[in-house]
């Protein structure tokens, strides 16, 4: 039986990674066996760059705190060399990330997810993945509302200039 000490700084680490879990839009969970360190070190640089929590945790411990937050259904998926990645701000990125280094490396591999409260499967992580990010997305709606009024600003300044060539042949006819 365990000390204690030890079981209070579990409870710990189970509390700290179910505020995490909470407060997160999105995460995912991998098997990371066969990374090596090298394409592990360089992830979990991109990971922190995207504003993404890479925690390689006891399997027990990452399904405790899943149960805590509502998402019993990950214990499932949390069998093996398993870590979990947590966003902070976007969703999309733990997935982006991760999928790079899983198409890349054969044996690691994306496991599950989460979205929103809601433990969701391998395909839809990697569907998740292919979403352009936040300001590729805001681009390309700005661009589309931008279109239709350039395309009035053109049809205006064809009508303002046809005018404006039929006013000098008129003022000859006049004279």
């Amino acid at each position: 039986m365990p000390s204690k000490s030890i079981l209070e700084q579990k409870q710990a680490i189970v509390a700290e990674l179910a505020e995490q879990l909470k407060n997160s839009p999105a995460g995912v969970v991998v098997n990371y066996q066969g990374i090596t360190v090298d394409a592990d070190t360089k992830m979990r640089k991109a990971l922190r760059e995207a504003g993404v929590t890479y925690t390689v945790m006891k399997n027990s411990l990452t399904g405790r705190a899943c149960e805590a937050v509502g998402l019993g259904e990950m214990k499932e998926y949390l069998t093996g060399m398993t870590a979990i990645a947590i966003g902070s701000n976007d969703a999309v990125a733990p997935a982006k990330v991760l999928k790079e280094y899983a198409d890349k490396i054969e044996s690691f591999e994306i496991l599950a997810g989460y979205l929103d409260g809601k433990v969701v499967d391998k395909a839809t992580v990697e569907h998740l993945a292919s979403i352009p990010s936040k300001e590729v997305l805001i681009a390309k709606f700005l661009g589309s509302i931008k279109s239709p009024l350039y395309g009035l600003a053109y049809a205006l300044q064809a009508v303002v200039d046809k005018d404006g060539e039929a006013a000098p042949a008129a003022e000859e006819a006049q004279a």
